[in-house]
């Protein structure tokens, strides 16, 4: 839920002004600003860049970057905001929904707030995500979890400090991608203990819907792989839109390194293969496909266990004309040519934790493991454990996924070079001693343990 009393006129209102000034003349400590703001104030500053001192949001880049399935989110999300707008036009604030980069594709609410919020660009077809607008509701609700409140001087830009915003992000069920936000504002006025409430039931209605989807097309996947399999003896996997393995064969299992043959009950659960260049081909197939349904293409990777590039081919898979995936066969090049993943990926140099109202920079063989804990990640370092500035576990894995770093379980990223022991059980499972880790041995799941004994040759 939303802390209704953290506005623009909160008592500790001078004391986040006062750290916002020392922020933005470059020093680190935050004392007495929330770890969600100091965290997205360190994106601001040193990975977006944002001018502190900008007075109006840009205007959004056009073009539809989005999927026609994705206007059934919007659809939602703007009946609910218009059912919603009479309350706020009350409070004098308005309510928007944006897309996932941010771009507010609606507003309604009090019609003086409405026109208050164009001198600032709060309006239709301006972006508010935090790489154009810095800190604000919208904008880091779609980098963060859950509800987010940014009040007052916690805006990045001065300019907004007389806003108070409350914002929440639809989010993909299978990638956790962002697909849309819902926000509230409100100009020098508080909002509404029940506004957290509010947002998190609109998006948690929307979002199950998207479940359901997510599961349908899990089990038409699932079923395309089984009547190809049969046709062919290549390696064969299907992967959804976003390039995650839904399911894979023996071999294609070891290639791509993820778990094996049987895909999970939940179907909405999918894994992220260890190849940065499929997930990169898989995602550029998509595009393809989704402009040209009869597309068929193919490029070559490098996969694991393998010195040498290996031919790989989609073929995408529709339901009811919307494309949900493909079917990816190994050592076979066929349809158009994918353009070749060259490009090195870039590696992070350092990882940013959070301990108390301090930043803390940490090279990366300072970082023993990353752990999930409910919607926080926290880092177990040689500083001591310190919550992540990563949003979420499958973001720092993809980040980390060609830095040393494995996925061994779902709660669980490793420093594969801070591995000090290897426990076996009585039933064969592995557990891993970690330098600088818990006191308790990490836990190997069962269907990432092979891709831990292939990683450190057990």
């Amino acid at each position: 839920m939303l802390d209704a009393q953290r506005t623009a006129t909160s008592p500790g209102g001078a004391a986040v002004f006062e750290a916002w000034e020392r922020f933005v003349r470059g020093e680190d400590q935050v004392p007495g600003v929330r770890p969600v703001v100091a965290i997205s104030w360190h994106r601001c500053r040193e990975q977006y860049r944002v001018d502190p001192h900008l007075t109006e949001a840009p205007v959004a880049a056009g073009g539809r970057d989005h999927g026609p399935e994705h206007d059934v989110v919007f659809a939602e999300l703007g009946f609910r905001a218009a059912s919603v707008a009479h309350e706020m036009g009350n409070l004098r604030g308005v309510v928007s929904v944006t897309d996932a980069a941010g771009r507010i594709l609606g507003e309604w609410g009090d019609p003086a707030t409405l026109t208050r919020a164009t001198d600032f660009n709060l309006a239709p077809w301006f972006c508010w995500s935090e790489c154009a607008a810095g800190t604000n509701g919208m904008g880091t609700a779609l980098e963060a979890h859950g509800p987010v409140l940014i009040s007052g001087a916690e805006h990045w830009c001065q300019a907004f400090h007389s806003w108070v915003s409350a914002g929440i992000a639809v989010r993909d069920v299978v990638t956790g991608e962002p697909i849309a936000g819902l926000n509230l504002s409100c100009w020098r006025n508080r909002l509404p203990p029940s506004a957290g409430g509010w947002l998190a039931n609109a998006v948690a209605k929307t979002q199950r819907a998207l479940k359901r989807r997510a599961r349908d097309s899990g089990a038409e996947l699932v079923a395309a792989y089984t009547q190809a399999g049969a046709r062919s003896a290549a390696p064969l996997a299907a992967v959804d839109t976003a390039g995650k393995a839904v399911i894979a064969d023996d071999t294609a299992s070891v290639l791509m390194g993820v778990p094996a043959a049987t895909p999970a009950i939940d179907a909405t659960l999918r894994w992220t293969p260890g190849l940065p260049e499929l997930i990169t081909a898989a995602r550029h197939a998509s595009e393809q496909a989704t402009r040209n349904p009869g597309w068929v293409g193919s490029t070559r990777i490098f996969t694991h266990l393998a010195d040498e590039p290996t031919a790989i081919s989609f073929r995408p898979v529709f339901s009811s004309a919307h494309l949900i995936g493909h079917l990816v066969s190994f050592g076979v090049a066929e349809g158009a040519q994918l353009p070749p993943s060259d490009a090195p990926r870039a590696r992070p140099r350092r990882l940013v934790g959070l301990r108390d109202n301090r930043m803390v920079l940490l090279g990366l063989p300072e970082v023993s493991l990353a752990e999930s804990d409910g919607n926080d990640v926290w880092l177990s370092t040689a500083r001591g454990r310190l919550r992540a500035a990563s949003p979420s576990l499958d973001k720092l894995d993809a980040e980390l996924a060609d830095a040393g770093f494995l996925r061994v379980h779902r709660r669980y990223v490793v420093n594969l070079g801070r591995v000090q022991e290897i426990e076996r059980g009585p039933k064969g499972e592995l557990s891993l001693v970690m330098a600088d880790g818990p006191g308790e041995p990490v836990p190997v799941s069962r269907r990432n343990a092979p891709a831990v004994r292939r990683a450190l040759n057990i």
